[in-house]
C-alpha cells in the first residue's frame, strides 16, 4: 500500500524546513496571511524556498490573494504549488491556475454532511483538495486552528476525482487514526506541531511524520 504523504505547514525558519525534509515529508507550507501567527514575507519565503531539498514540494498558502498579491508570490519564490484557503469560487480557482501554470490546492472546511458536496464541486476545477476542520464564525484564522470535524464523515469516501489531503486538529497521537477512518493518503499539520503558535518543534514534526507514515488506512 502507497504511504501515506505529509505535509507540514506554517514554517518559517530555515529549521522548521530541514526538521520537516529531515522527517519525511513530502510537502512543506508557507503562510502568506498577516492575521496568522506562521505569516511570512516574500522575501522570507523565498530564501526558504531556496534552501528547501530537491524533491519537497513547496506549497504557498494564500487567503483570497489577487492577481497583484500572487503575480508579486510567483514572481519571487520558487513554488512547486499554490493552495487558496479562503473563500475562492471555483471559477477563481480555475483562473489561478490558468494564470499561473502551478498546480492548486483548495481548501474546503467541513463541519458537517451539508459541506461535502463542495468536495465534488471544487474537484472539477482544482488539482489537489485539502479537507479542513470548518472555522468557527468568529474565527481569525481560515486554518491553522487545531481543531478537528468528525472524520466519519468521510469514511468510505477515499476517492474523490482529485487527490485530497486531511487537516484540521491533527497531531502525532491522532493523525493514524484519522489515517485509519477515513483513508486518507494525505494529511497535513500545522499547530499540531508546534510548542507555540507559530512555533514548529522538531521532535513533534519527527513524531507526527512517523507516525501517518507508518498508518494503514
Amino acid at each position: 500500500m502507497t504511504a501515506v504523504r505529509v505535509k507540514i505547514c506554517g514554517l518559517r525558519t530555515p529549521q522548521d524546513v530541514a526538521a520537516a525534509a529531515d522527517a519525511g515529508a513530502a510537502y512543506v507550507g508557507f503562510v502568506f496571511f498577516p492575521k496568522s501567527p506562521r505569516h511570512i514575507s516574500i522575501e522570507q519565503a523565498t530564501a526558504l524556498a531556496l534552501e528547501a531539498p530537491v524533491g519537497l514540494c513547496k506549497v504557498a498558502l494564500t487567503v483570497n490573494a489577487d492577481d497583484t498579491m500572487l503575480d508579486a508570490l510567483t514572481e519571487a519564490v520558487p513554488l512547486d504549488m499554490l493552495q487558496l484557503h479562503g473563500h475562492e469560487s471555483p471559477e477563481r480557482v480555475a483562473q489561478v491556475k490558468a494564470r499561473y501554470g502551478l498546480p492548486v490546492m483548495k481548501a474546503i472546511g467541513v463541519a458537517s454532511a451539508e459541506d461535502l458536496p463542495q468536495i465534488d464541486l471544487y474537484s472539477q476545477v482544482a488539482d489537489q483538495l485539502l479537507i479542513d476542520a470548518k472555522p468557527p464564525k468568529d474565527a481569525d484564522l481560515p486554518g491553522g486552528n487545531g481543531l478537528a470535524f468528525d472524520w466519519r464523515l468521510l469514511a468510505g469516501r477515499k476517492y474523490w476525482q482529485r487527490p485530497w489531503m486531511l487537516a484540521g486538529g491533527l497531531t502525532p497521537d491522532n493523525v493514524a487514526e484519522a489515517v485509519r477512518m477515513t483513508g486518507a493518503r494525505q494529511v497535513d499539520v500545522s499547530s499540531g506541531v508546534e510548542a507555540l503558535p507559530g512555533q514548529k518543534d522538531p521532535d513533534l514534526i519527527a513524531r507526527f511524520t512517523r507516525s501517518a507514515l507508518s498508518a494503514v488506512a
